[in-house]
């Protein structure tokens, strides 16, 4: 028993040096480049998957392994881990830190929930839409981070407004015992979980003062019950919203720019089918279908289909305008908008606007007309650059309302005024803190990857392989590859689970003359559904740890929700996605990649 503990405990150790070892007869017994490629794959797959080591560390890896079995020069490797998908990624991210930095993105959620309204229908409605729409731009965990506590504490309000009328019912009654204290004010993002419990605990403790049988008891119990259910599913529709939301724009996930960046290394004559206009008109209308069908999969399951109640008719009641009080109130503390917020706010705009138009497809951009003439010169990452760099020029106020502050002077004389200089609006030390690093070597190994399965032939004996596949239906095999990679990211992380599969879905395509793309996006978007677990996203843990949910709800909703992602992508890509990518032909710059003949 102490042995299976201390194994347990160091398992992450044994892991990392007996499995090379273990994996080591298949370089030794057939000593082929393929061979080599293929151990150094599956070494990394299975220390992404267990996490032995930082992901990010385990990206690094090719750097050691391709020289080290001949399988390509150390420079050939190291130049994958900073490539144009990079820059695009890092750009994308440099703006979302400017907005969250500025809190716009607490301004723009704050102001549609103030519209939207508090009644339960509407209020998820709203929550889903605006975390969907802010997780488009930003990262999925700083959307639900912040989206949570304002969703609990609207909930906390209403919960506490309608106890505090049974509780004035009981006083008119003549009851005894003493209604608890309603606090009117609006609750703090970080004290609403307490809020809720001591709610709950207060009520537990009346019980025994009560008629059980009591139309007043039956009331109390329904209302627990009904908030109850509204919890889970308000908290459920934030993180699923925020995963769903992320497919949408080419930079709303890494997988997404895992996509861009493979298609790129493999099929590098593919004309830039993949770019930020061609991503969105594809991946937006999905997301949207997506979004409508989970707000009524969790509506069904925790709110019912009374739309009397759910959306509310006629007159407000007490408790939805304390409700709609506690957003007002959050709305107020932000003030009016700051001129930082409003250049941060424009940069965003030019930049979205100049992705979309920088080649839309239907007509000639402006890149193509200034700069692409004779080559794809200027790209999306280009871009991207381009539009954050301003961030560390713009001042975050106009430098005539720079700020004038008391220095002690060069005699040492005090009560000298000097002008200073207002900041910009980002500076490096809050880039520094806030940039996730690790994702941009995780990308990096993923390409390194690529590169290494091209360089080896093991890509192409991959593809051989498969062949077979041939016999059965696109349609067949779009769809199980999506239920296979669906069920791997649930307890993978969805950045190693594109890594790994799309090289090989690339290989498979080109061997059975598909077109790449018909298996490779499905399963990109797929691979962001990760519905069923608390471990299988951030934004999952994150709604999980508030302790309203147990497992077997994420479970229950999150299994449908997969069906339903899995359903409506595969739909999309036999539908508007044939159209879009002529998917049902197989192109020629798939065809020139391998080297083989129409």
């Amino acid at each position: 028993m102490v042995g299976c503990s201390w194994m347990w405990s160091h398992r992450n150790y044994l892991i990392i040096l007996l499995t090379p070892l273990l994996l080591l007869p298949l370089p030794l017994l057939i000593p082929t480049p393929e061979a080599k490629c293929g151990y150094a794959i599956i070494l990394m797959a299975l220390y992404w998957c267990t996490e032995c080591m930082p992901l990010a560390v385990t990206a690094l890896l090719p750097v050691v392994l391709f020289p080290m079995m001949g399988i390509m020069e150390s420079g050939a490797v190291c130049v994958q881990y900073l490539k144009d998908s990079n820059m695009l990624f890092i750009g994308g991210l440099l703006v979302a830190i400017a907005v969250e930095n500025w809190n716009l993105h607490k301004r723009i959620a704050l102001r549609v929930l103030l519209v939207v309204g508090v009644r339960p229908a509407l209020l998820m409605s709203g929550f889903m839409g605006v975390t969907a729409f802010l997780s488009m731009w930003i990262s999925n965990t700083a959307t639900t981070a912040m989206m949570v506590p304002i969703a609990q504490a609207v909930l906390g309000q209403l919960c506490a407004t309608e106890a505090g009328q049974d509780e004035r019912e009981l006083q008119v009654e003549g009851k005894d015992n003493q209604a608890f204290e309603l606090d009117t004010k609006a609750p703090q993002e970080e004290d609403t979980k307490q809020d809720l419990v001591k709610i709950q605990q207060d009520y537990m403790y009346k019980d025994e003062e009560r008629d059980a049988d009591s139309p007043l008891e039956r009331r109390r119990k329904e209302r627990e019950l009904k908030y109850q259910l509204l919890t889970k599913g308000m908290s459920l529709s934030v993180c699923y919203s925020a995963s769903i939301g992320g497919t949408a724009t080419l930079t709303g996930t890494t997988p997404n720019l895992i996509l861009k960046g493979q298609m790129d290394e493999i099929f590098p004559g593919n004309g830039d089918v993949i770019n930020f206009a061609s991503w969105f008109g594809f991946a937006f209308p999905n997301m949207i279908i997506m979004l409508i069908l989970s707000w009524l999969w969790l509506q069904f399951m925790y709110m019912g289909f009374n739309m009397k109640k759910s959306f509310g008719c006629g007159k407000k009641n007490e408790g939805d305008k304390e409700a709609f009080a506690v957003m007002k109130e959050e709305y107020r503390k932000l003030g009016s908008m700051t001129f930082a917020e409003g250049a941060v706010l424009t940069i965003f705009v030019l930049l979205v606007v100049m992705w979309f138009t920088r080649e839309p497809g239907f007509m000639p951009g402006w890149a193509t007309v200034l700069f692409n003439k004779d080559g794809a010169f200027v790209t999306d990452g280009t871009v991207a650059i381009f539009m954050s760099t301003l961030f560390f020029i713009i001042p975050s106020r106009p430098f005539c309302c720079g700020s004038a502050e008391e220095e002690e002077g060069e005699a040492g004389e005090e009560g000298k005024k000097k002008q200073k200089a207002p900041a910009a609006l980002l500076n490096w030390h809050v880039v520094h803190e806030r940039m996730p690093w690790n994702i941009i070597l995780l990308l990096g190994g993923g390409f390194a990857l690529a590169s290494g399965s091209e360089a080896s032939g093991l890509s192409q004996w991959l593809g051989e392989s498969l062949a077979p596949l041939q016999s059965i239906p696109p349609f067949g095999i779009s769809l199980l590859l999506c239920l296979l990679v669906g069920t791997f990211t649930e307890c993978s992380s969805n950045t190693a689970t594109t890594t790994l599969f799309l090289p090989i879905l690339a290989s498979m395509a080109t061997a059975i003359r598909l077109h790449p793309l018909y298996v490779m996006l499905p399963c990109t978007i797929c691979a962001s559904l990760a519905f069923m677990l608390p471990v299988a996203t951030p934004p999952n843990a994150i709604v999980f740890s508030y302790g309203n949910l147990k497992v077997m709800d994420m479970v229950k909703a999150g299994f449908m929700l997969n069906m339903i992602g899995i359903l409506t992508i595969n739909m999309g890509i036999n539908t508007w996605g044939d159209a879009m990518f002529q998917l049902s032909t197989f192109p020629d710059w798939a065809n020139i990649t391998h080297g083989t003949k129409p």
